[in-house]
C-alpha cells in the first residue's frame, strides 16, 4: 500500500485515477454525518430563505477554500502532509501534521460512538460488540487504501441520496406541502452570520485535508470543478436532508428523524454509510499525517490508529467533543498558510525528490497563531476570518523579512 498510497512522494501521472472516481470520492467526504446534523439546527433556526441563503454562501466558502486546496494537491501530487513541508519546513510540518492527524482519529472514534449508540437503542446489540464491528469494518476499508474509499462511496453516495430524498419527501407530505413547511414556527431563531459559520464550519477541517484525496485527480482544472461540484451538489444536499427533517419534527438528528417517520432500517443504513465514508476519509488522512512524522508506511498506521478510535470511542464521545471543537478551529489557518506559499513559490512544487527543506519555518507557525487569534476575536464567520488572516499574515510575514 505504500507504493500506491505515496505516503511520502508525488503521485505520479500513471496513478491518477478516472474522473467520475474521483468525483464519488468527493461527493463521499461531503457525504458527512455533521452537515445533517448542522441542517437539522438550521432548519429549526431559520425561515427557508435564511436557509437557503446559509447554505448558498457558506458552500461558497468552502468551495473556493477546498477548490483551491484541491488544485493544489492535484498540480503538485503531494498530501496536505507533504506540502506543508514547504511552508512549515521538514520538522515544523510535525506541527500540522500532528493536529490534523491526531484530531481525525479523534472524530474517528467519535463517529462509531455516534453510529453505535443509537443502532444500540432500536436494535438492542451491546454497545461494545456495535463499536467493535463497526470500527474493524471502518478500519478495514480505510486499510486498503484510496480505492476502496472509492467503491465505498460508489455505493454510498446513491444510497444516501436516495434514502435522504424519500425523507425529504415524506416530510413535505406530513406537513402538507413545501409552503406549509416553509412556515413552520421557529422557537429558537439564529441570524444569518451564525448560520453560515455553521455551514462553513461543519466542514472546513475535514476541507482542509482536500489535497490527500485530489492528489489523485488527472489534472488541476478537473480537480477545481469536481470538488466545486461536490460542495455545491453533496454538501448542499446533506443541509436539505437535515433541515427538511428537522423543520418537519422539531429534531435535528436525522437518524431520530428517520425513526420518527418508520424508517428504522433506512436509518441505520443511512446513518451507517454516511459516517462510514466520513470515518474512512478520517482515519485515512490521520495516517497520512502520521507517516508524515513517523516515517511508517500508512497502511500499518491505519490500523493502529483505528485501534485507537475504535478502544476509545465511547471516551471520546463521552468527554472529548468539545476539546476535539476546540482543536478542529486551529485547522483552517493550516490551508491558509499552505495556500499563501504555494501561490507564492510555485516554481519550488515542481520536483519534491530534490526540493531542499526549512528545519522549521517560523513565520507559518506565527501565521498559524495570528488566524487562531481572528478567528476567536475578530467578528464575522470565524473559520472565514482564520483562513484569511493567517493567508494574508503569512504573505506580509514573507515579504518583510526576505
Amino acid at each position: 500500500m505504500a507504493d500506491r498510497e505515496y505516503d511520502l512522494a508525488a503521485v505520479p501521472s500513471t496513478a491518477r485515477r478516472a474522473s467520475l472516481s474521483m468525483l464519488m470520492l468527493m461527493l463521499g467526504l461531503t457525504y458527512f454525518s455533521a452537515s445533517m446534523w448542522t441542517g437539522g439546527k438550521l432548519g429549526v433556526g431559520l425561515d427557508s430563505t435564511q436557509f437557503l441563503i446559509s447554505i448558498a454562501v457558506g458552500n461558497c466558502i468552502l468551495a473556493i477554500y477546498t477548490a483551491t486546496l484541491g488544485y493544489i494537491g492535484a498540480s503538485t501530487g503531494l498530501s496536505t502532509h507533504l506540502l506543508a513541508r514547504y511552508s512549515f519546513g521538514i520538522k515544523g510540518a510535525w506541527l500540522p501534521s500532528l493536529l490534523l492527524a491526531g484530531t481525525q482519529v479523534g472524530w474517528f472514534g467519535v463517529g462509531v460512538a455516534m453510529f453505535a449508540l443509537p443502532v444500540q437503542k432500536v436494535t438492542g446489540v451491546d454497545l461494545n460488540i456495535l463499536i467493535l464491528i463497526a470500527g474493524i469494518l471502518m478500519t478495514a476499508t480505510a486499510y486498503i487504501g484510496i480505492s476502496a474509499l472509492m467503491i465505498l462511496s460508489a455505493i454510498a453516495v446513491p444510497a444516501i441520496t436516495l434514502l435522504g430524498g424519500f425523507s425529504v419527501w415524506m416530510a413535505l407530505e406530513s406537513a402538507g406541502g413545501l409552503h406549509q413547511l416553509a412556515s413552520q414556527s421557529i422557537e429558537h431563531p439564529l441570524n444569518q452570520t451564525q448560520a453560515i459559520t455553521l455551514v462553513v464550519g461543519s466542514f472546513i477541517s475535514a476541507g482542509t485535508l482536500t489535497a490527500d484525496f485530489m492528489r489523485f485527480s488527472k489534472n488541476a482544472k478537473v480537480a477545481v470543478f469536481i470538488t466545486i461540484v461536490a460542495f455545491f451538489i453533496g454538501n448542499s444536499l446533506m443541509f436539505v436532508f437535515g433541515g427538511a427533517g428537522a423543520a418537519a419534527t422539531g429534531k435535528a438528528d436525522i437518524s431520530e428523524v428517520l425513526m420518527l417517520q418508520g424508517l428504522i432500517l433506512p436509518a441505520i443504513i443511512v446513518l451507517g454509510l454516511n459516517i462510514w465514508t466520513t470515518n474512512d476519509n478520517a482515519l485515512y488522512a490521520s495516517s497520512l499525517g502520521f507517516a508524515n512524522i513517523t516515517g511508517f508506511p500508512s497502511k500499518y498506521l491505519t490500523i493502529v490508529n483505528g485501534a485507537v478510535g475504535t478502544l476509545c470511542a465511547l471516551w471520546l464521545y463521552n468527554h472529548f467533543v468539545d476539546w476535539l471543537v476546540f482543536l478542529s478551529a486551529a485547522i483552517p489557518p493550516i490551508g491558509g498558510v499552505l495556500i499563501a506559499h504555494y501561490f507564492s513559490h510555485r516554481a519550488a512544487y515542481k520536483d519534491f525528490e530534490h526540493s531542499e527543506f526549512k528545519t522549521i519555518d517560523w513565520l507559518a507557525l506565527i501565521s498559524v497563531v495570528l488566524g487562531i487569534a481572528a478567528g476567536h476575536w475578530m467578528p464575522g464567520i470565524v473559520p472565514l476570518n482564520a483562513v484569511l488572516v493567517s493567508l494574508t499574515g503569512f504573505y506580509l510575514l514573507q515579504k518583510v523579512t526576505r
